[in-house]
């Protein structure tokens, strides 16, 4: 199989440190960073001005999309799909086979369910994904939290399993006294209900 590292790359527009592998073919947008010990398999869509940390794996076929930023010792299986401007904390997990057995053979595409992080969503360190669902648009997923079911665009979640505990600025600080509607004291962005647990940006 083809690979290339730091030292076969020298004249394309991404960094490929010196331990790390990416196996041919594949797409890597111009300023990506794939750093130490980090494995990219074939068939992979990076996007640009990604940054891939330590030992991150990308499985065969995985997309993923501009600015997206995975912090260290993070894996991204078969079925997932981050969007643009994803942030993955260090070391956090997902899976993509809800009934795993290591002596029944699941390893085929009809076996993996898709889990879908979609556009600015951040996860946090050492969050677990459990397979099979959408991650809404700004949402956050804090620290050590399981999640087990879909997250509305701006939600906030934590906790095991993980519950919604507010809603969350495209900026990254969570909305107080959010009623009909709300302002971000942070950034000034304006947000307000439209339909059963969601929100929208209005300005």
């Amino acid at each position: 199989m083809s690979t290339v590292n730091s030292n076969s790359a020298k004249s394309l527009d991404y960094f490929v440190h010196e331990s790390a592998y990416v196996d041919l073919p594949c797409t890597i947008g111009s300023g990506t960073q794939i750093w130490h010990f980090s494995h990219v398999m074939q068939d992979v869509v990076i996007g640009e001005k990604c940054k891939i940390g330590q030992n991150v794996f990308i499985a065969a076929g995985v997309k993923i999309g501009k600015n997206v930023k995975i912090q260290n010792n993070v894996s991204i299986y078969a079925g997932v799909n981050l969007e643009d401007d994803v942030f993955c904390g260090p070391s956090c997990v997902f899976t993509n086979i809800n009934t795993p057995r290591s002596a029944v053979p699941r390893n085929t595409k009809d076996d993996y369910l898709v889990t879908l992080v979609k556009q600015g969503a951040t996860i946090g360190a050492n969050a677990t994904i459990v397979c099979g669902h959408t991650i809404g648009r700004y949402a956050f997923i804090g620290a050590g939290s399981t999640l087990t079911k879909d997250v509305p665009d701006y939600a906030l979640v934590y906790g095991n399993p993980a519950k919604q505990v507010g809603w969350m600025c495209e900026c990254g600080l969570k909305l107080e006294d959010f009623i009909d509607t709300t302002g971000c004291q942070a950034c000034g962005r304006k947000y307000q209900y439209c339909g059963e647990n969601q929100i929208m940006r209005i300005e």
